[in-house]
């Protein structure tokens, strides 16, 4: 098992408790930091992208190690000084992959989830990508292959860089003093995620603040301008795997109706958000020009509607933590199937949640899956047997009728 799979199994509880403890604090404090259908979408799409990580869809175009091998030029000891260097050439390359991300259009792909909240809290810091599957930041590490950095330690930092990024997605902090001239903090990173003009593609750092100051991204918040969250474009679905392709199939309808093959080969690596003039005018999309204005998604479920996805929810995460803890005993094949099933059922859960009329198809297609699936293998569950074979089949006709009953009300209640 990874150390970024062991990893998983600790830091995931306590990302859960953090989000419980801001819920309380926020309420106590009397801010309203969270609405439950978009908190679902929010952990519904970290459950997608640790399930891609974990079956490895992705493709490195260049590895560290490739660069180790060849251009190392000095072995830099002792241990705590490559640690040092590790950490600032791993931040500095976080910076440039953010940024870019940021400011090419089919780079924005890959990153538009983690912005597609128009809220800002703790559990939107999990909105994590599973289209961003090619890697290519090897090459913006080349001064740690030359002093010899070894690439364990890359292996172990990385996710460490990563997990230390979570803290700072709250409202509830303020500014903290003379961090934020050393580190991201809350502040900064607000900055980040809002859509006001002043705000727009700033503060791309992801520990440290300097490379902002450096390279002149860097935006105070300001005590005059409230930060509204979101895109420009904004994602109007709480289903995460949508959200992770949207941007990409608009560039792929821009990229077809455009008359002039220049511009559909260009439109790609333009500036995000730039389309054709003649695809502008004749296919015209909503973008938000004043965010003091702006209308959140909503789809008013009900309560117990938001508690049965709650519940939806709640069984994706034991299926991830199941498939964790059997991925290294299985064949690449199951593995993959075990990850598409999981995605699955975050489509279903989430599609009915916006209440879309092929929920239902998506539902029964899901657990047609799973009984076929547990039939093949001889009444097993990828490895378990007896009382969690009952159990699928008992949730079975649960999971389609409850989701049916749901989606008619809701349309009902708001005469769709």
């Amino acid at each position: 098992m990874s150390f970024f799979i062991q990893a998983l199994f600790i830091v995931i509880p306590i990302f859960f408790i953090l989000i419980i403890v801001e819920e309380i604090a926020s309420r106590v404090m009397g801010i309203k930091v969270n609405r439950s259908a978009d908190m679902i979408s929010s952990l519904s799409s970290g459950i997608t992208n640790t399930t891609k990580d974990a079956m490895k869809l992705s493709i490195v175009l260049i590895s560290y190690s490739w660069f180790l091998e060849r251009l190392i030029v000095y072995k830099l000891e002792p241990l705590w000084a490559a640690i040092f260097i590790a950490v600032i050439v791993q931040d500095f390359t976080g910076y440039w992959l953010h940024r870019l991300n940021h400011r090419v259009n089919v780079f924005w792909n890959r990153h538009i989830i983690h912005h597609s909240s128009e809220e800002f809290n703790l559990s939107c810091a999990l909105r994590q990508s599973v289209s961003e599957t090619v890697h290519f930041g090897a090459i913006l590490m080349i001064p740690a292959a030359l002093l010899g950095v070894p690439a364990k330690i890359f292996a172990i930092i990385g996710p460490i860089h990563l997990f230390m990024q979570f803290w700072y997605h709250t409202k509830l902090i303020n500014k903290l003093g003379w961090l934020e001239y050393i580190i991201i903090t809350p502040s900064h990173h607000r900055v980040h995620h809002a859509i006001n003009p002043e705000y727009l593609d700033k503060n791309y750092g992801q520990i440290f603040i300097i490379w902002d100051k450096i390279f002149g991204s860097f935006q105070p918040e300001l005590e005059h301008i409230k930060p509204v969250y979101g895109t420009l474009r904004p994602a109007r679905t709480w289903n995460p795997i949508i959200i992770n392709y949207k941007h990409f199939w608009q560039l792929i309808q821009d990229a077809y109706h455009t008359s002039s093959i220049w511009n559909k080969i260009r439109i790609w690596f333009m500036p995000t958000g730039w389309r054709p003039d003649d695809v502008e005018k004749e296919y015209p999309i909503y973008i938000t020009k004043d965010p003091n204005n702006q209308k959140k998604y909503e789809t008013n479920s009900s309560f117990p509607f938001i508690i049965w996805s709650f519940i939806q929810l709640s069984i994706s995460v034991i299926l991830m933590f199941h498939f964790f803890t059997i991925i290294h005993l299985q064949s690449m094949i199951l593995n993959y199937i075990y990850g598409a099933l999981i995605m699955l059922h975050v489509f279903s859960f989430t599609s009915a949640l916006d209440m879309k009329k092929y929920s239902i198809v998506i539902e029964l297609f899901k657990i047609f899956s799973m009984l076929g699936l547990t039939y093949h293998q001889g009444f097993l569950w990828f490895g378990l047997q007896g009382p969690y074979v009952y159990l699928i089949i008992f949730y079975s006709p649960i999971s389609v009728s409850v989701t049916y009953y749901f989606y008619k009300n809701s349309r009902i209640q708001l005469n769709i």
